[in-house]
């Protein structure tokens, strides 16, 4: 039963998304994503986080970050660190944990209840301090695929947990429909920028609905 007096902020891992969502064989379609929380009660805020490679000439995410930017959601960005492994290999490391757990904490005491999209088992002791503030926590990804695509422990600790392969009619991108930006394959992607982009910071009244 839809409840508008349910506040619900949605905390979107863009990598891990991606690649569950390819896992499973669909793409995202975000605008209906947005409608689809919208349905469910008051949506306070939906934050994308990924992770992004300066300098390149082209980005095959740009588009997508624009049409999130401007259709609803919190876009938060940050630059890539790149690093040389004990094997002498170039390697790119770009994780948004941090980002995601600090907003979250910040407006868990805005919001009824919170959803994760990612598997990533970082995020359990996230959930658990959420948790005591009195909010519950969806988090939503897959344990479709070999090996599942979310860590046991953050299964265990979440309120309730999503199979996105349940969701795929309902977030899944119609063949028929033109395309929408897609993330690219590797874990980290690049995006076409001359400085890091970050999302503006809110005051806690900015939260209250």
């Amino acid at each position: 039963m839809k409840s508008f007096s349910d506040r619900i902020a949605l905390f979107i891992d863009g990598a891990n998304l991606y690649a569950t969502a390819k896992t499973l064989g669909f793409d995202i379609d975000y605008k209906r994503l947005l409608k689809e929380f919208q349905s469910r009660g008051t949506l306070v805020r939906a934050f994308y986080y990924t992770a992004i490679i300066e300098d390149q000439e082209y980005s095959s995410i740009r588009p997508l970050v624009d049409w999130l930017d401007y259709n609803g959601y919190t876009v938060v960005t940050k630059a890539t660190k790149e690093f040389i492994d004990a094997s002498g290999r170039r390697k790119v490391k770009g994780n948004m944990d941090i980002e995601l757990a600090v907003d979250a904490m910040e407006l868990a005491e805005h919001v009824d209840q919170i959803v994760i999209f990612s598997g990533d088992g970082d995020f359990r002791s996230l959930v658990e301090a959420v948790q005591r503030r009195g909010v519950r926590v969806t988090v939503i990804s897959t344990i479709s695929s070999q090996p599942p695509m979310i860590a046991d422990e953050l299964r265990r600790q979440a309120d309730v947990f999503t199979d996105l392969v349940e969701l795929q009619s309902k977030l899944g991108r119609d063949p028929s429909e033109r395309p929408t930006p897609r993330e690219p394959r590797h874990h980290s992607p690049p995006i076409l920028q001359r400085s890091t982009v970050t999302a503006p910071r809110r005051s806690a009244g900015d939260f209250e609905g």
